[in-house]
């Protein structure tokens, strides 16, 4: 037929040319180079953590910017070690709390009271036991550091991935369970990948708060047991000890390559892959790219793992395992299910009994009233400081949250900015805090105040920039079209639609700020010491003087404040949004 051309392939040059792309390239290569010297380096790190503890104490702290890259490497270790444990309890803690409703009555305002309490109320009681865990050994030290870390990533993404498993849109509940999926095909399938994106970002945002909190977990001191452990916390702990600002700079260098290599090698990809689980897809919507996501999927040497890896995800996903949510049909009469309940709840209360009367006993012998009003009196000005930081933050950061949000290249360039001061630990700005209030005779009181916002601030613009991010475009189109005037697009149209988000982010920054406390509201550098008055003031001094009573005693007043506040603010508000969103 004339005009039409026939394209004849030589099978021999085809089967070359495919034979050419399965050949290792420099992609191989670099990739081979990555993951062998990640190994390298976590190994050698990993082998210093069970040294003997005669290594430990012979050795200090030295100051030298040549040992910083090692310091570095410990203290990188103890944070994904903590991450992986923090992601492990998500995954089960948070799950078994949404999808089971009596388990829920307990487990969340568990949650609330496990994230109330500071890191040093933690360090102050578990020290002890890690360390009389393993005597003798570095491992006692670097477990209570690692748990330390850990109450300060763990409970932000437990409280996350509760909140996603709850609103999973109910068409594809209800689609998932027409197929008849199984209570852990459900999980695995659906819960896991919808919840996906918000649980990375908010693990980005957990491993800030574990930056922000390096130096309490490493430079252990409680009481007469001084510990310092080899890390870029420690080392700035000694820094602050002899004025040396010059020191504090090099740390603030190690650590901004530290977070810098933790967001492209690890943040990064996540952020990449985790995109394509997001439920709601834009036109305008720019999909987040990697270069080391790019180079795994494009070395040949790993295409093989990665489908031996995808294989058994998909094995994992048809196994008809039970999980939580599971109903026994002969448990689902009322009556059965108000006797369970009421068994139930007398359970719990006869545990918090115990429990309550056990901490009594403790404590009577060496407190008094007037300690408990102390206490309550620094509790109340914290709270205080809490409320208007959370505002003030919220008046600036929302405005930009949502410019950001509603612009897709413009939330490209702030994203990585934001995401890296968010990372970086704020007490380091703390000595150059002290010699402006020192130097120009400011009132502590009002002045270390903005120190507890520093760190926790920028959940509330994380979750609005992914709040505006996912405001559905036909609502900007119609506004648009109907002219809708700014004062009211406000109010009736993007304030609504990011407020779930909102609420997510202020909580969690309200959660933040009183952890925050005991490192902001008594700071010191060198020989000079501000106290601002305040609960965590009051739990970081009975800590340095390792009164076990008071500790407890402060750390419980945190507890019974941040609940009453939870349960009395965020919750109605959270649940307005849950409903607000089941609704739309």
């Amino acid at each position: 037929m004339h005009g039409a051309h026939t394209i004849h392939q030589d099978p021999l040059a085809l089967h070359a040319g495919q034979y050419r792309q399965r050949l290792p390239g420099w992609r191989d290569l670099a990739a081979l180079v990555l993951v062998v010297g990640l190994v390298i380096l976590l190994g050698g790190g990993a082998r210093q953590m069970i040294e003997p503890t005669a290594h430990l104490q012979a050795v200090s702290i030295s100051l030298s910017p040549e040992a910083l890259p090692l310091y570095t490497l410990r203290t990188v270790l103890r944070m994904l070690v903590a991450l992986l444990a923090s992601i492990l309890f998500t995954l089960t803690y948070a799950t078994l709390a949404a999808k089971s409703r009596r388990a829920e009555m307990v487990l969340i305002p568990l949650l609330d009271v496990l994230q109330s309490v500071p890191v040093l109320g933690y360090l102050s009681f578990t020290v002890l036991f890690f360390v009389s865990l393993f005597p003798g050994s570095t491992l006692g030290p670097e477990l209570a550091a690692i748990f330390a870390i850990f109450t300060s990533q763990a409970w932000n993404m437990a409280f996350s991935f509760y909140q996603s498993l709850r609103m999973v849109p109910s068409d594809l509940d209800e689609a998932s369970r027409s197929f008849r999926s199984s209570p852990w095909q459900r999980f695995w399938r659906l819960d896991v990948p919808f919840a996906m994106p918000g649980l990375v970002w908010n693990t980005m945002m957990s491993m800030s708060g574990g930056w922000f909190f390096v130096v309490a977990s490493e430079a252990i001191s409680v009481g007469d047991l001084q510990i310092a452990l080899p890390g870029v916390g420690s080392y700035v702990a000694r820094a602050i000890e002899e004025r040396n600002l010059a020191c504090v700079g090099w740390a603030i260098v190690a650590m901004s390559v530290a977070i810098t290599l933790y967001d492209q090698l690890l943040f990064r990809p996540l952020v990449a892959w985790s995109d394509k689980f997001r439920f709601e897809q834009t036109a305008a919507q720019r999909v987040p790219r990697s270069w080391v996501l790019g180079l795994f999927q494009q070395a040949a040497i790993f295409q093989s793992v990665n489908r031996m890896a995808a294989a058994g995800l998909q094995r994992v996903g048809d196994a008809r395992l039970l999980a939580p949510g599971l109903r026994l049909p002969h448990l689902r009469r009322p009556g059965s299910q108000r006797l369970l309940d009421v068994i139930w709840l007398l359970a719990v209360a006869v545990a918090i009994g115990c429990l309550a009367w056990a901490l009594l006993r403790f404590a009577r012998n060496t407190l008094s009233w007037g300690d408990v009003a102390e206490a309550s009196r620094s509790g109340l000005l914290t709270l205080l400081r809490v409320m208007v930081l959370v505002a003030l933050a919220s008046l600036v950061w929302v405005p930009i949250g949502v410019a950001v949000g509603l612009r897709p290249r413009l939330t490209a360039i702030v994203q990585p900015i934001a995401q890296f001061l968010a990372a970086f630990p704020a007490n380091l700005l703390f000595p150059l805090a002290v010699f402006v209030i020192v130097k120009y005779r400011l009132a502590p009181e009002v002045w270390l105040s903005p120190l507890m916002i520093l760190g926790t601030q920028w959940y509330i613009l994380f979750n609005v920039i992914a709040g505006a991010s996912a405001f559905p475009s036909d609502l900007r189109e119609a506004a648009a079209s109907f002219r809708v005037r700014t004062p009211h697009w406000w109010r009736q149209a993007i304030l609504p639609g990011i407020f779930p988000y909102f609420v997510t982010g202020a909580i969690t920054a309200s959660g933040g700020a009183w952890n925050a406390s005991i490192v902001s509201e008594a700071v010191n550098w060198g020989s000079t010491r501000l106290n601002g008055g305040g609960l965590g003031a009051y739990i970081t001094q009975m800590t340095q003087a390792g009164d076990y009573p008071r500790i407890a005693l402060g750390v419980a007043v945190m507890s019974v404040y941040v609940v009453a506040m939870n349960r009395l603010l965020w919750r109605p508000l959270y649940a307005f949004a849950e409903r607000r969103t089941r609704l739309a």
